[in-house]
């Protein structure tokens, strides 16, 4: 398994806290903040919490793995994504199809858009 970058990582953790950051501790949320947002070092928020570096980094990982466990039960960061990926596919056609003035595939995808709509997807 290739191990995920840095910037991925930012990114997945940033989605889950967005998701499941409420269900988190007022201290969990604030370590979560000073590493992914203000990019503070490990030692530079134990310092900041009067903590040791050990502290922090073990916090950091319960935390990071608490946030997997939420998405791995509930999914929707996965679900999310995937009816993002489907949006801007449609609005991709949709685009296409008004770039070549295709009449019948504008149909088509506006009315793709309109049932993502219907059944709350969008």
């Amino acid at each position: 398994m290739m191990e995920e970058s840095t910037l991925d990582k930012l990114i997945r953790m940033n989605l889950l806290v967005d998701f499941y950051g409420q269900l988190l501790t007022e201290r969990q949320r604030q370590v979560l903040s000073y590493y992914y947002e203000d990019n503070l070092s490990l030692g530079e928020i134990a310092n900041e919490l009067k903590v040791s570096r050990q502290a922090v980094f073990d916090l950091l990982k319960r935390v990071e793995k608490l946030l997997e466990g939420y998405e791995g039960k509930l999914g929707l960061v996965n679900r999310w994504q995937t009816e993002r990926a489907k949006l801007l596919q449609t609005v991709g056609e949709m685009k296409e199809a008004l770039a070549k003035r295709d009449w019948n595939n504008i149909e088509n995808a506006v009315q793709s858009f309109a049932k993502m709509v219907e059944e709350g997807r969008v």
